[in-house]
């Protein structure tokens, strides 16, 4: 790592931790400015933006980057409005910090609750979309953290460009221009001096390829809210309306491949398997979704043969392996072994049934009757989300302002003392 990066990182990582404790302070009304601002000035540089990303556009299809990588990256006037929209959103949303919930007396005569207070500073590393960018800086402002910020080198021209609009909006609210920083380096060692800074940076999020969150799962000396793989299952039951499984299964997998949430392995019972398959199948065919399944399963259908590895595989492609189980203890052994902790329904009209699945599966976000693709924290009313936890620890599932903060213990008295009675 040479010198002027390390130097660099750690330059801005003491203005992070500076302008914290001014944003852990700001009204909620001075916040909600800096984000409407933001608004408006992403608004008034639709130019500016469109120029700005035209030029990394150019840059990735030079560098050969795959189409998918080049979607992600494009900044369409529809994904402008996504950005500017989505600004709005936060902004209406309740002001987590600050919140003291359960205050109760105490024998002694104190008064012991717990406050909501922002984490402090967030290090945020991401990958090709630049509207992450926003999201990103909309979420860490109004839940009261700084943030410093590294996308894509792929994505730089765009992120800088974004960057512009969050100091104006910044600036208009009175507050410091480094309580949202955006790397400017596209250096990649940047990153290694990011998760290793816990004197400035409280957590670290990381949103990208698998290779990414393992590099960072492995080196940060920061906390890590992350999940490596969506490996998500819809479970069709015994007891399962069969057309309304069909409309699930179907729309958890194809609503988007390339989402955390999309459905990986469709797991269904044996007592219904021989109704449900084939027409489930041929809707897939037709759909272009390449089917792998388990013996039972070809022995009803023709599909492709569906190894160990299958099971464990996160496809974020129109490939789906199917199995066939025994009854539901069986569909929970499956999942609670071969899935990565992030999203599975069941679809069941049997309401203890769907209790237990929703008990017994340990998932971020178990389902009832749901496709999985609804693992979303704009879905669950979050405004957005900072990423998806399959963590236990502090914060789980889709992340939005409330995984952004954590509590303290309040303490109130009138004078006490240890081992007095208050009677």
């Amino acid at each position: 790592m040479t010198e002027s990066v390390l130097d660099y990182m750690a330059r801005l990582g003491r203005a992070a931790r500076e302008a914290s404790r001014a944003i852990a302070r700001a009204s909620t009304g001075q916040k909600n400015r800096a984000l409407l601002a933001t608004a408006a000035a992403l608004d008034a540089a639709r130019p500016e933006l469109a120029a700005a990303n035209s030029q990394d556009m150019a840059g990735g299809r030079a560098a050969g980057l795959d189409p998918a990588l080049l979607d992600r990256l494009e900044l369409t006037p529809a994904r402008i409005d996504g950005m500017i929209e989505g600004l709005r959103q936060v902004a209406a949303l309740p002001d987590p910090v600050g919140a003291i919930r359960d205050m109760s007396y105490r024998p002694s005569g104190i008064q012991v609750g717990k406050m909501r207070v922002p984490l402090g500073v967030v290090g945020i590393i991401y990958e090709s979309r630049p509207n992450v960018t926003i999201d990103a800086a909309s979420l860490c402002l109004k839940s009261g953290n700084a943030t410093i910020l590294r996308g894509g080198s792929e994505a730089i021209h765009s992120n800088r460009a974004i960057a512009r609009c969050i100091a104006q909006g910044l600036e208009q609210a009175g507050l410091p221009p480094a309580v949202v920083q955006v790397v400017e380096t596209t250096d990649r060692e940047a990153v290694g001096a990011l998760i290793t800074m816990p004197e400035y940076v409280d957590i670290i999020v990381p949103r990208g390829g698998r290779g990414l969150i393992e590099r960072i799962s492995r080196d940060a000396r920061v906390p890590v809210i992350k999940h490596l793989d969506g490996i998500c299952h819809v479970y069709v039951s015994a007891y399962a309306d069969l057309p309304k499984a069909q409309r699930i299964a179907f729309h958890a997998k194809t609503y988007r491949y390339g989402i955390c949430g999309a459905m990986e392995t469709l797991l269904v019972n044996e007592v219904v398997a021989e109704a449900f398959l084939p027409a489930m199948v041929a809707q897939f065919r037709e759909k272009g979704v390449e089917l792998r399944g388990c013996e039972r399963t070809r022995e009803i259908v023709d599909v492709q043969v569906a190894n160990e590895q299958d099971w464990s595989t996160e496809y974020l492609a129109p490939i789906l392996s199917v199995k066939v189980v025994e009854d539901l203890d069986a569909a929970i052994e499956h999942i609670n072994h071969y899935g990565s902790h992030h999203t599975d329904s069941i679809v069941t009209d049997h309401q203890g049934e769907g209790r237990r699945f929703l008990a017994e599966v340990d998932s971020a976000s178990v389902m009832l009757n749901t496709p999985t693709c609804f693992a979303d924290g704009f879905e669950y009313g979050l405004g957005a989300e900072i990423g998806i936890s399959t963590d236990k620890i502090h914060a789980r599932g889709p992340v939005g302002l409330e995984g952004l903060t954590c509590e303290k213990y309040v303490v109130i008295g009138d004078g006490q003392l240890r081992g007095e009675s208050s009677h």
